[in-house]
């Protein structure tokens, strides 16, 4: 069995790393580089970034801040936000990134996967889905910081992306998001059973407990974390040792 893979998320805004509940009451936690340096410390497996109102305010990824994260450590570092073309991949990747994160530009030009692909490999590009639950009981892709239903099915979205290239999916529960009462299982599986690609549960962890039942549940190959691990409820490593006691197979 492949280990599990844990991965703190910076979510950046205006240089500053922040923190919300389902995308709202954004709240300024830490700086970038320093956070960035303490999970690498610590024993993360990888890093994301992601600038989280790029595309909302129609600017370019922080490229400045990503260099400065990337100096501070050695492990894969996904950057996304504001990512529209090739050359933006093309600069994030020469800013110190290993892997871009693609989500609105992507469901407005799923071509944009194909291209990266066909020039970065498909290992470098990363689908990031933030899934909205509906009353019939399906998911919709969401954009724009999650202000926009674009009305796309979530299992049909993730297919057809990585038909296109996409070798991950970063997925992320606008609805369990910064809650703590856990990952959304049930959307996590129907997304894993849909594609053949790795996929990252995003949104909701709240307890080592919940990091144990999406592996359990075999519902993702990573785990993505942020509220828990910024305001040092726990450690990577804390993590990582209740895993292992869990029979849980993890990285050292």
């Amino acid at each position: 069995m492949l280990s599990k893979r844990i991965i703190p998320c910076l979510d950046v805004r205006d240089g500053k790393v922040v923190k919300g509940i389902n995308f709202v009451g954004i709240k300024e936690v830490g700086d970038p580089e320093t956070l960035a340096r303490e999970y690498y410390d610590q024993g993360a497996d990888e890093l994301v970034f992601l600038d989280i109102t790029a595309t909302h305010e129609g600017r370019d990824t922080m490229v400045n801040v990503v260099e400065n994260v990337a100096r501070q450590i050695c492990i894969p570092f996904t950057v996304g936000g504001g990512i529209r073309t090739l050359e933006d991949m093309k600069r994030m990747l020469r800013a110190g990134a290993d892997k871009v994160s693609l989500n609105s530009s992507a469901l407005r030009d799923p071509d944009l996967i194909r291209q990266g692909a066909e020039m970065f490999g498909n290992q470098c590009i990363v689908l990031a889905v933030d899934a909205k639950k509906q009353e019939d009981g399906s998911w919709h892709a969401v954009i724009n910081g999650g202000r926009i239903d674009t009305g796309k099915d979530v299992l049909e979205w993730v297919q057809e992306a990585v038909a296109l290239g996409a070798g991950e999916i970063l997925l992320t529960s606008m609805d369990a998001d910064g809650t703590k009462q856990g990952f959304d299982i049930e959307l996590c599986k129907a997304v894993r059973n849909a594609v053949p690609v790795p996929v990252i549960a995003s949104g909701g962890c709240g307890s080592l407990a919940h990091f144990a039942e999406v592996f359990e549940e075999d519902a993702a190959d990573a785990a993505l974390a942020a509220s828990l691990f910024h305001y040092h409820e726990l450690t990577v490593q804390d993590v990582k040792d209740y895993l292992k006691e869990r029979n849980i197979e993890v990285r050292p």
